[in-house]
């Protein structure tokens, strides 16, 4: 708790030179290198302590003060209503703010240029929300510390327990001298060349449009690592099990919507891991060796390598397969900015440049229900977002087709559809026939990208917000009226279209390449999907699905509640195979 870095340093305003005055030449190429130049004011930090600073010192270690610490969601909200807090911003930033009440133009503008400013740390403890990354603002003597490639000082977040409070600590990387300056590295750890002049766009513009925007799909060794990583074991290879046609199946599951809902005679729940026909896992399975060496005829609720469907990045890989370098039709361009962070950029240049819209959504790898998720068209948002957590970053959907609710005008929507794959090779999937809706709750326009209500559709878990639902036999006429040269039954074609490519693609190489074609696995996932305006090839206007993700083991809360065979039905389907009586619909 001790801030004595007054005691050894100081802040410096660097004041423009005038073009006319004579200049030293290596001031003006020192000049030039610094970070925004014209821009306001520049300051530096130096090291103003007579007798200079020995790294060796154990009392060479300092702590700043963090001045602003939020999540990005709440930003807004914070600058318009904490006292003082724009001020100190605009003042930090070097934003002319002068009036006493916070105007909008003024903190649209201390929202893009925290990004230059902002850093992050995440809590690895606690609820999905509690892990959401946050961000903080050093004071003003940690801002004003300059970058360099050859830094003489280091910092980290440190996060001090009993306080519940972080701060920054700095420490000199070498000795130092009185006049010397403290800078450090703002793309610490980043060594390959290229990624570090993209990490350091915000503060040194740079364009990287040589770089080419092809994306190809990532090599064999990309899918073994995930492999690695997610220590899954492989079945080894086995005959298909066949049962008695007559066979009552014993089901073990941790799932309380099968315990509450599986009624079919066929099947009896068993609390006996060892003794059951069909393991029907909430979590993840990992072994499946074992279980193809041990007990091939068990059947399953999961497919070995399914997360190349269900996490994000992976998902965008496999659909390479189907479209070429932008990927097919029916998913929003998407990079993986941990690994295609400079093609990310030259696209974005490119399109800024065209003229193109370049409003773009960044999502987690696998955080669900929107958490951490922010739509933006300022790169230097989206470069920052990509030292939080691991993100993807998909071209937002400009052009989504609307709904018109009577109570708030035209809004986004999306559609979830219930898909059960009964096995992988050869590829039999099928769709549950009733399709679930979720609205936007104010109408829509590419602006206020904070606006959650405005741009997403997840309402069922944010608290006090309404929601507001449809079913899919009231939907389809509303729908048909609004486009009347749109049936759904076409829609919907279109969309079985995209699964049937999506599944065709994910089960098209050997795993871990590919979903793995284990015979005892079943599974149902719900795929979540918005419509977008597209011109086809022969220039008409077409409703052009978009896949937004894939979910394992998806919530079917409201599936049981309006439909109570639904449960009946999956089953009947995924391991009987029998469809005749269920309402589900075979795509593939």
């Amino acid at each position: 708790q001790v801030f004595d870095a007054g005691d050894y340093f100081g802040i410096m305003q660097v004041e423009e030179v005038d073009e006319e005055e004579e200049v030293d030449e290596e001031m003006e190429e020192e000049f030039k290198k610094k970070p925004n130049p014209g821009n306001g004011p520049c300051f530096k930090v130096i090291v103003t302590n007579e007798n200079g600073l020995q790294a060796s010192n154990p009392d060479s270690v300092f702590l700043i003060d963090h001045a602003w610490t939020y999540r990005v969601e709440h930003a807004r909200q914070q600058l318009r209503r904490v006292p003082g807090l724009l001020h100190r911003m605009a003042n930090l930033m070097g934003i002319a703010f002068h009036g006493e009440v916070p105007d909008e133009g003024s903190i649209e503008q201390v929202l893009q240029e925290m990004w230059k400013y902002n850093q992050t740390y995440q809590l690895s403890q606690g609820t999905a929300e509690e892990k959401v990354p946050v961000w903080y603002i050093m004071d003003e003597f940690g801002s004003r510390i300059q970058h360099s490639d050859q830094p003489s000082f280091a910092t980290a977040p440190l996060f001090y327990m009993p306080q519940q409070i972080a701060y920054t600590v700095l420490w000199p990387l070498r000795d130092l001298e009185t006049g010397d300056e403290v800078t450090r590295d703002y793309a610490y750890g980043e060594t390959d060349r290229l990624i570090r002049k993209c990490v350091l766009i915000p503060w040194v513009p740079a364009e990287v449009l040589d770089v080419s925007c092809f994306t190809p799909e990532p090599t064999d060794e990309h899918y073994q690592a995930i492999l690695a990583e997610n220590k899954e074991k492989l079945p080894v290879a086995i005959n298909p099990p066949v049962y008695a046609k007559d066979k009552v199946f014993k089901v073990f599951t941790d799932i309380q919507q099968v315990l509450n809902n599986l009624t079919h005679p066929r099947f009896v729940f068993t609390d006996n891991e060892g003794e059951a026909d069909i393991l029907y896992n909430f979590s993840h399975f990992k072994d499946y060796r074992k279980l193809s060496e041990e007990r091939p005829e068990v059947m399953v609720n999961q497919f070995p390598c399914e997360n190349l469907l269900t996490v994000k990045d992976c998902l965008a890989s496999i659909a390479r397969r189907a479209g070429g370098p932008d990927g097919p039709r029916w998913l929003p361009r998407t990079f993986n900015l941990q690994t295609e962070l400079p093609q990310f950029i030259s696209y974005f240049q490119q399109r800024d440049r065209r003229g193109e819209d370049n409003h773009w959504i960044c999502k987690p790898w696998n955080l669900a229900r929107s958490l951490d998720t922010h739509i933006t068209n300022n790169l230097n948002n989206i470069i920052r977002h990509r030292e939080s957590s691991p993100k993807v970053v998909c071209k937002y959907i400009e052009e989504p087709v609307l709904f018109e609710r009577e109570d708030v005008g035209l809004v986004k929507f999306d559609v979830r559809y219930v898909v059960l794959l009964r096995s992988a090779r050869p590829l039999r999937l099928y769709s549950y026939d009733v399709f679930w809706l979720r609205f936007s709750n104010r109408a829509f326009s590419l602006d206020d990208l904070d606006d959650y209500e405005k741009h997403f559709t997840v309402m069922n878990y944010a608290p006090g917000v309404a929601l507001k639902q449809v079913h899919c036999e009231d939907f389809i006429p509303l729908f048909e009226k609004q486009y009347p040269e749109y049936p759904w039954t076409t829609v919907q074609e279109s969309i079985f279209k995209a699964f049937a490519e999506l599944f065709q693609v994910a089960s098209s190489k050997p795993a871990p390449l590919g979903i793995c074609d284990y015979p005892s696995s079943r599974a149902i996932y719900a795929i979540d999907l918005m419509l977008k305006w597209d011109t086809s090839r022969d220039g008409k206007r077409i409703m052009q699905p978009q896949i937004l993700e894939v979910n394992f083991n998806p919530d079917c809360d409201r599936a049981c509640q309006y439909h109570p065979t639904f449960f009946n039905d999956v089953f009947s389907t995924l391991f009987l195979d029998e469809t005749d009586n269920c309402h589900v619909t075979r795509i593939v």
